[in-house]
């Protein structure tokens, strides 16, 4: 079985943006790790993401992986403590919600009602992968809908 390179991924419209959150479903962050420059317009955030490309093989793994998102004008949280540094979320799912075209708003949503909001102009982001995987030795598990 071949190891899955390293992701590497750009959004730029909705659809994209899903496959961003696919692939960061059921990532783990601290706070601490989640960054806005309001003078640069870009949010960055760093997870442990759990390698669902690696599940598909038959391997529980995590990966470090950070995120950018540019074009950010404005962030909001909801249900968390942003001035906890060292509190851990999960996150569940990115969602786009369309506002005057291109803009709109990226909301991180994170287990436990925790929620990041971003008023974009347009969706940017990048996803990548920088560090090697090491091994988990559970799977995220979700409850059958």
């Amino acid at each position: 079985m071949a190891k899955p390179k390293p992701l590497k991924l750009k959004a730029e419209d909705a659809e994209d943006l899903k496959i961003i959150s696919a692939a960061l479903q059921d990532a783990i962050g601290r706070l601490g790790d989640f960054r806005y420059d309001r003078t640069e317009r870009h949010f960055t955030a760093e997870f442990n993401r759990f390698q669902w490309e690696a599940a598909e093989q038959g391997r529980k793994q995590r990966v470090r992986s950070a995120v950018r998102f540019h074009d950010v004008m404005d962030t909001k949280a909801r249900n968390l403590k942003r001035d906890a540094a060292e509190a851990v979320v999960e996150l569940l799912a990115i969602e786009f919600e369309p506002g005057e075209a291109p803009g709109g708003a990226l909301r991180l949503i994170f287990s436990g009602g925790g929620e990041m909001r971003l008023e974009v102009e347009c969706i940017d982001a990048l996803l990548a992968d920088v560090s090697a995987p090491w091994p988990t030795r559970r799977a995220p598990e979700h409850a059958d809908d």
